[in-house]
């Protein structure tokens, strides 16, 4: 008797697992313009009074964003949902697509920038994280704070990940954290991404890539150098270069 309990403990322990390392995260990733525009000094005067005039007070963009994950993989895409207040916005959806083999320590990511396509394939760098201290509460999981710089943005990201679900996952371009990566905040709330809803379920294609991409492939080091070209061409040009590149 005694076997038996100490039996179904353990496979109660090994569900109870299985069901919190594999599933899909809901985001609402949250773009403010106008305080993006006034953080970059190199704008002209009347590119802002153009910005300013064409928001029209209403300068919060909303999408809605997918993780699908399991403990050796995850996707990040732009989901097709819409918020409420966009319903009337009919814009082509561009490609994107994170993907991270963690098992296999690779990348495959697609990507859309001035009406090409690209595929970004190499192996994964660990990024720079610097753990803090705070605490916070976010889709129901209590998370800490981490920190990291991207220099090439000038950008400061503050994540909040939860210990208590153990994966390297996390969304945009940003993982490798000891637990799932709930929110993003880059440059002091200029971009938010917050996830709204977490269930855990077994996957069946989700992680899947498409047999056949298509698109131009580069690696890591190539894709850094075409920003790095772009946001000084857009810098001399007095002109934001997060029209076109995802900030």
């Amino acid at each position: 008797m005694k076997k038996l309990l100490i039996i179904a403990l353990i496979l109660s322990s090994i569900q109870i697992f299985a069901q919190t390392n594999e599933g899909v995260v809901q985001y609402t990733r949250t773009t403010y313009w106008t305080k993006m525009n006034n953080q970059l000094s190199y704008l002209s005067k009347q590119e802002k009074e153009r910005m300013t005039y064409m928001f029209a007070g209403k300068d919060d963009w909303k999408v809605y964003t997918t993780l699908y994950f399991n403990e050796n993989e995850s996707r990040y895409i732009d989901s097709d949902e819409k918020p409420e207040e966009d319903e009337g916005y009919a814009g082509r959806k561009e490609e994107f697509s994170v993907n991270r083999n963690f098992a296999k320590n690779t990348m495959t990511d697609v990507f859309e920038m001035l009406g090409k396509t690209y595929i970004i394939e190499d192996s994964l760098q660990m990024p720079n994280w610097k753990i803090l201290n705070d605490i916070k509460e976010v889709a129901g999981h209590i998370c800490m704070k981490a920190m990291i710089e991207d220099p090439i943005k000038n950008q400061k990201i503050i994540a909040w990940f939860a210990q208590d679900i153990p994966l390297n996952a996390g969304p945009e371009r940003l993982w490798g954290l000891p637990g799932l990566i709930l929110e993003l905040d880059i440059n002091d709330g200029t971009v938010t991404i917050i996830a709204s809803k977490i269930e855990f379920k077994k996957l069946n294609q989700e992680l899947a890539l498409p047999k056949k991409l298509k698109g131009k492939k580069i690696n890591e080091a190539e894709y850094k150098d075409m920003q790095i070209k772009f946001i000084k061409e857009k810098t001399k040009e007095e002109r934001n270069p997060f029209w076109f590149l995802r900030y």
